[in-house]
């Protein structure tokens, strides 16, 4: 999976692209649609690769995802061999990506967390926060809402790193989203994550994934499928937007004579 995503990654960019001296055009916007959250990992290995340096996530989840894979046991799993493939599932992989230096220490962000620590072992924190993790907790937009959330990104990140959104559908509401395997009640409301999505998109984002919607329980109403696509129109338009002012900054001090519209 990481080849595929490093082809689509060095693909060459257009003609048009070529001519604008914005670097922003350069490369190709990587967006997948899930399905299994350890999607992340094999995205991550190719942007790193692409952009020659780690990369920051904003991860919006219900959960960690950062857990050390021997909290998973199992009886066909070896603890001290990191190697084994059973590491690999959709609890660990940012975990796993950390310990490849995949990842930006410092610059990552987890929003709209809620969920138990596994065993309620202080320890998940730990390794969170040695990874260079800041948490925000879904009750957090109570005190400093939706404005809150995104200055806390925008300040943690920047506008400069290459950035990977992370969006796990549980995020939301499961009485807005149900459609999901590990759904956590006292989510944000669909209308609240669009809003710190728009709030957020002067973010270099170079990819991005929507995971973990199941239709089978989404019921007839498909309303998760319709949250996820909508998700999905934000992240597609705010790459958009952002090329076309790092366009428009070029144009305007005459290093580009022209603006195009990359749709």
């Amino acid at each position: 999976m990481s080849e595929a995503f490093l082809e689509l990654g060095r693909r060459p960019p257009t003609a048009e692209s070529l001519a604008s001296s914005s670097q922003y055009h350069q490369k190709p916007k990587l967006l997948t649609l899930g399905g299994d959250h350890s999607i992340a990992l094999p995205a991550l290995r190719a942007l790193k690769k692409v952009y020659g340096q780690p990369i920051a996530v904003v991860h919006f989840d219900a959960h960690l995802d950062t857990w050390h894979p021997a909290k998973y046991p199992s009886s066909w799993m070896d603890p001290s061999d990191s190697s084994t493939q059973s590491f690999f599932n959709h609890g660990s992989m940012f975990w796993i990506a950390a310990t490849e230096g995949l990842i930006a220490n410092g610059s990552s962000v987890h929003a709209g967390l809620r969920t138990r620590l596994s065993g309620d072992d202080a320890a998940d924190f730990h390794d969170d926060s040695a990874q260079g993790w800041v948490r925000i907790s879904t009750d957090d937009i109570d005190d400093m809402g939706t404005k809150g959330i995104i200055s806390t990104i925008m300040e943690r990140v920047g506008t400069e790193v290459p950035v990977y959104l992370s969006i796990d559908i549980d995020v939301i509401d499961p009485g807005l989203a149900p459609g999901t395997g590990t759904p956590e009640p006292g989510g944000w409301t669909t209308r609240e994550l669009i809003r710190i999505l728009r709030g957020i998109e002067d973010l270099n984002v170079v990819g991005a994934d929507i995971v973990e919607v199941s239709p089978a329980y989404d019921g007839g109403s498909e309303v998760t499928a319709l949250a996820a696509a909508q998700i999905g129109f934000e992240i597609l338009t705010s790459m958009v937007k952002r090329g076309l002012m790092e366009q428009g900054k070029t144009a305007s001090d005459g290093s580009d004579n022209t603006l195009r519209d990359e749709l």
